[in-house]
């Protein structure tokens, strides 16, 4: 073990992947809750339209698929708050049209192969020190923005009308968790993709949420189990030369289903 941590790039996917861990391990625990694993789900694929403009404009497309995923984000909340769109309605129409927006632009991109292929199912051993300071200081940015927000964002999951009569600025409050989704979904894109990136919003909170129905424990559980897997997926993947990206997922996945059996049996 001591072997695979001297190197740079294992040193740097694992802060990488801790940083990623907690973000969506504290929101995915808000997207359980809420239920809007949909929200994320679309989300996350739209980010594939930005990332197709970052690489035809020659911009980082981080930075463009983030933009571009905050933009999507605000217009579900938008045209699903108006009440003429249900809300699934409105994901699928940005899901759709989104990768579709991807698949043209990449189509004119002479330069997409590997980089692409990273961008769709995760790269997080190739991470560089720049995208590493990046997520880390975006990752602080956004816990320190969720820290300010938790307990008003708690009210509102769980009893909107009071929130409102309180005084809350719940729409305010809403848009900001959104955003802090949107950023958390990309920060997420280069662990384990576009394809899976869903499931690191959904999985850890599912589990917290089997093991209690207390809000701050579920948190607590929340990240621990994908930081478990974020490091146990590193090293399986460096162990059996296997994708990183699905490698963690599986573990999440396999920790679910471990809860959801033993959970049965009580």
């Amino acid at each position: 073990m001591t072997e695979i941590l001297s190197y740079g790039f294992i040193q740097r996917s694992i802060i990488t992947g801790i940083m990623v861990a907690i973000l969506t391990g504290i929101i995915s625990v808000f997207v359980v809750l809420r239920r809007v694993s949909f929200v994320g789900s679309g989300i996350s694929h739209a980010a594939f339209g930005g990332v197709a403009i970052g690489f035809l404009a020659g911009i980082n497309p981080l930075i463009t698929a983030m933009i571009y995923s905050v933009i999507i984000a605000f217009s579900i909340e938008r045209i699903s708050s108006k009440g003429k769109v249900a809300e699934d309605t409105a994901i699928g129409i940005f899901f759709s049209s989104s990768m579709a927006l991807g698949i043209v632009l990449i189509s004119l991109s002479k330069s997409y192969n590997v980089d692409l292929f990273g961008y769709l199912f995760g790269s997080i051993l190739a991470i560089s020190e720049s995208e590493m300071w990046f997520t880390i200081i975006t990752s602080f940015v956004i816990l320190i923005i969720l820290s300010l927000i938790i307990k008003y964002l708690l009210l509102i999951t769980f009893n909107e009308e009071l929130a409102v009569v309180s005084g809350i600025p719940t729409n305010f409050i809403k848009s900001i968790f959104l955003v802090s989704m949107a950023v958390a979904i990309v920060m997420s894109i280069k662990v384990v993709g576009i394809i899976l990136v869903s499931a690191l919003l959904v999985i850890p909170g599912a589990v917290a949420q089997l093991l209690t129905r207390r809000f701050y424990p579920m948190l607590i559980i929340s990240c621990l189990t994908a930081l478990f897997s974020t490091i146990a997926g590193l090293y399986l993947s460096y162990r059996f030369d296997i994708s990183p990206g699905g490698a963690i997922v599986l573990t999440l996945t396999a920790l679910f289903f471990i809860t959801l059996a033993k959970f049965k049996k009580k």
